[in-house]
């Protein structure tokens, strides 16, 4: 404690002999100060001046390293802003990719239906007003519907060949609690009456 004491005395006094604008010392304070300069050896004076030049040197060194991480921080947040860019220009681009594929599933009436010639059998589990499962249609080969002019959706389970396979499957169906499965045939990718393909199917 003494010693930092000693060392902001010092510089005290070394300051306003150096500089000319320092404002001057009362009488009562240039007395104070004289008697602290008397206590002061050589050999404190000179160690003083070394802890001084180091302290300079430090404080030198951490406004380097002060520099250096100011620039540090400046290249990331400038390399954020771009990586924020380009998320929001991907998201832009998700999102319309998005928009399109919604609009198209929504204007397909079904799904696979259209594309097979000859008779098919599905197994219809239902038909539903407010509940919109078109987005699957393309992800699942056998599952697929139609919407009715009035905006029912009627789903259907299965790609059948045979009419026995299918009856089979509906009644898989409605064991497993799906009371309301019932067989469906496609003509050329066309729903039909079952009286029209059940003749020739059995």
């Amino acid at each position: 404690m003494k010693k930092l004491v000693l060392l902001f005395s010092l510089f005290f006094c070394v300051g306003l002999v150096a500089t000319e604008a320092q404002a001057q010392l009362s009488k009562k304070e240039k007395k104070e100060w004289k008697k602290k300069l008397k206590r002061v050896t050589p050999e404190q004076y000179k160690q003083l001046t070394e802890d001084y030049a180091k302290l300079q040197g430090q404080a030198g060194k951490y406004d380097s390293q002060i520099a250096s991480l100011e620039k540090n921080v400046a290249e990331r947040d400038a390399r954020i802003m771009e990586l924020t860019a380009e998320v929001e220009n991907k998201d832009g681009q998700i999102s319309a990719m998005q928009e399109e594929k919604a609009a198209s599933i929504g204007s397909a009436p079904a799904k696979s239906s259209a594309s097979v010639d000859g008779v098919i059998f599905k197994v219809q589990i239902g038909a539903f007003r407010n509940k919109d499962l078109s987005k699957y249609f393309e992800q699942h080969e056998n599952f697929s519907g139609e919407t009715d002019a009035d905006g029912t959706q009627k789903f259907t389970l299965g790609h059948f060949v045979d009419y026995w396979e299918a009856d089979t499957f509906k009644k898989y169906l409605r064991e497993m609690g799906v009371k309301d499965a019932w067989i469906v045939p496609y003509k050329d990718g066309q729903r039909v009456a079952i009286k029209d393909v059940l003749e020739g199917a059995i």
